[in-house]
C-alpha cells in the first residue's frame, strides 16, 4: 500500500533537534494511497521526485474545508500542524516522494487503523453511531484490521 522509511536521531544523529525526513522508497505504485493520517505534533512537507501524487488535508472545526493539489515532479506541498492528510498516486507510473516532518517525535496517527483497529477494539455499536453506519459494516471494517 504504501512504504516508507523513518530516519530518527539514533539514525542520524543530523536530525537531532531539527526534523525527522520521512522517505518513500520504492513509492508508491500507480493507484496506492498513504490513508488518511494526523500528524499531532508536526508540520509536513512532501516533495515529488518523480510521478504524479495528490496530496490534501482538511481544517479544523468548524468548517472541515477540504484542500488539496496534484503535485508533479518537483512539487512541494506543507500540512499544516496536526491536520488530517492524506496522499494517492493519481499517475499511470511509479510515484516517489519525500515528507519531512518538523520534529524528532511529531507522532502519526493512521485514522482507519486507530479507528477499526484498536485494540481492545472500540464498541461497534459506537461507531456505527459515530460514523453514521450499521453495525455489520463498523464489524466488517474492524476485521480488516
Amino acid at each position: 500500500m504504501f512504504c516508507s522509511s523513518v530516519s530518527s536521531k539514533s539514525e542520524w544523529a543530523a536530525v537531532a533537534q531539527h526534523s525527522r525526513p520521512v522517505d518513500s522508497p520504492p513509492g508508491f505504485r500507480p493507484e496506492r494511497i498513504h490513508p488518511a493520517a494526523h500528524p499531532p505534533r508536526a508540520t509536513e512537507l512532501v516533495a515529488v521526485l518523480e510521478g504524479s501524487l495528490e496530496v490534501g488535508f482538511v481544517t479544523t472545526n468548524p468548517g472541515y474545508k477540504h484542500f488539496s493539489k496534484v503535485l508533479e515532479q518537483g512539487d512541494v506541498f506543507v500540512v499544516p500542524l496536526g491536520l488530517v492528510h492524506y496522499q494517492r498516486n493519481v499517475g499511470t507510473g511509479n510515484t516517489v516522494a519525500i515528507a519531512a516532518l518538523n520534529g524528532q517525535n511529531p507522532g502519526i496517527i493512521a485514522l482507519p487503523s486507530a479507528v477499526f483497529g484498536a485494540e481492545p477494539a472500540i464498541d461497534s455499536d459506537y461507531l456505527a453511531r459515530a460514523y453514521l453506519l450499521d453495525k455489520k459494516t463498523v464489524e466488517e471494517l474492524q476485521a480488516k484490521f
